[in-house]
């Protein structure tokens, strides 16, 4: 490893404007990097978490759920790129349904909170350097969001992608920005800190701070969430649904049997030999949402104890400097999750919700799912489930992973999919006008490119 790593790495940050509280958490996590350190959970080091409040069997006023939307603030994660599905801009300015994208549904929620709650919700997005830009040119078009002088958006910082063979920032002269990486979610919370928002926030009253992913359309304004949360007194809530044999990648809460402190596992963190209770729904019943709450007054105090640095366990991410090329050096990106800031409280309070609440969109088959029939947009810009169960859908990858090829492969819209209990796509597969799927459909790899025909109902 090289002895001057870091000092290349944080003199690059420097230069390019990063606060030094920025660095400081950077370098905080490069000297577990250097020490070898992965951030993996063993199973034996946890025990599942199964004490959770079901938020359908709590009572909360009209009264109350307008005093907790008063004194909340909602943040929208908005750093992703879509690089999964081939994109390379935000992944919140991809339309979802009617030509709306995730960002003008986003919108329509938040307005449509504020018109029947009395409420002047106010909506922040956390940008990375990369969806900036773009996202508030979006955001033009809905002028009446902005609220009082905040501002729309804060930014995320940045940090050098490392080498894995010296842990030396990479350079990628083809393209330099993909030099840079953001931290991963969890820099929401150095980012609200060092940007000054989050003393801001306090000052203009605002005590509660509601945060999901952008790409989550089912993360609306809940009055009851907020009127539970606030009457609780917990610093912490975060977000919970039960598992089924679908989610047994998401990652989910534990309790460290070192300390006691509840803390969040995702898959990047599990031991390969371990991810056979990962993934055992029975053994841990519940998945994180990424769908959390906080109150800023115990963020603002649980970061002052720690010198800003919040010191979340390290997600050591391996990939590509340039993700679509394999052939590139292979980096290291340090990242920290959002939900992983459950252990910096003493009493945090998981809350289990209903699955509508988690609708991510993460691939080509979720994006299918929502653009179809199976889903109706309500006036209040939620997404609800028409049949009692969602179409499990599967398309290769091959012919459908990128949005591009996605989207010529549906050139009329999505089939419908209301009957339908799943849908496997092999191969290459054109869908005309006017599909109807019902039931359980596969269509098989024939070798050679195939159209669905205009009208076709597949059975």
């Amino acid at each position: 490893m090289s002895a001057d790593g870091l000092r290349h790495a944080t003199d690059r940050m420097r230069a390019a404007g990063m606060p030094d509280l920025a660095i400081e958490v950077f370098a905080h996590y490069y000297a577990q990097l250097e020490e070898g350190r992965t951030g993996l959970i063993p199973e034996d080091s946890i025990e599942p978490v199964l004490d959770v409040t079901d938020i359908a069997e709590v009572e909360v006023s009209p009264q109350q759920q307008r005093e907790a939307l008063a004194r909340t603030v909602m943040i929208k994660l908005n750093g992703g790129l879509g690089t999964s599905m081939g994109m390379d801009r935000a992944k919140s300015l991809l339309p979802v349904r009617d030509g709306l994208s995730f960002l003008d549904i986003i919108a329509g929620q938040i307005r449509h909170t504020r018109a029947s709650s009395g409420v002047d919700l106010p909506l922040l997005l956390m940008d990375s350097f990369r969806t900036r830009d773009d996202s508030l040119a979006a955001l033009a078009a809905h002028p009446d969001l902005a609220y009082e002088g905040l501002p729309l958006d804060f930014v995320q910082h940045r940090e050098p992608k490392l080498l894995v063979d010296s842990l030396e920032p990479a350079d990628w002269p083809a393209d330099p920005s993909l030099e840079w990486c953001p931290p991963g979610h969890g820099d929401i919370y150095v980012a609200l800190l060092s940007t000054g928002l989050l003393d801001e926030l306090i000052a203009r009253g605002y005590r509660y701070a509601n945060t999901s992913n952008a790409d989550n359309l089912g993360a609306a304004p809940d009055g009851r969430i907020a009127g539970w949360f606030a009457a609780s007194g917990a610093p912490y809530a975060p977000e919970v649904c039960r598992r089924t044999p679908a989610d047994r990648k998401g990652g989910h809460l534990g309790r460290r049997k070192a300390d006691g402190r509840m803390i969040l596992r995702d898959t990047a963190q599990t031991p390969e030999d371990d991810m056979r209770w990962f993934t055992d729904e029975h053994r841990h019943p519940y998945f994180h949402t990424n769908n959390l709450w906080f109150d800023l007054v115990a963020l603002r105090d649980a970061l002052a104890a720690r010198g800003g640095v919040p010191g979340l366990p390290l997600i050591r991410n391996r990939k590509h400097v340039d993700p679509t090329d394999p052939s590139s050096p292979e980096v290291y990106q340090i990242e920290c999750a959002l939900g992983a800031a459950v252990e910096l409280f003493d009493d945090p309070a998981p809350v289990l919700v209903e699955r509508a609440r988690f609708l991510p969109v993460k691939t080509t088959d979720d994006l299918l799912l929502l653009r179809s029939d199976a889903y109706d947009l309500g006036a209040d810009y939620r997404l609800r489930l028409v049949p009692e169960q969602a179409c499990l859908v599967r398309l290769d990858p091959a012919h459908y992973r990128r949005i591009a090829d996605f989207d010529a492969h549906f050139p009329a819209g999505a089939p419908s999919l209301r009957t339908a209990t799943r849908l496997t796509v092999e191969g290459d597969w054109t869908f005309g006008a006017g599909v109807v799927a019902t039931g359980d459909v596969r269509l098989p790899d024939t070798g050679e490119p195939r159209t669905v025909p205009d009208g076709t109902v597949l059975a």
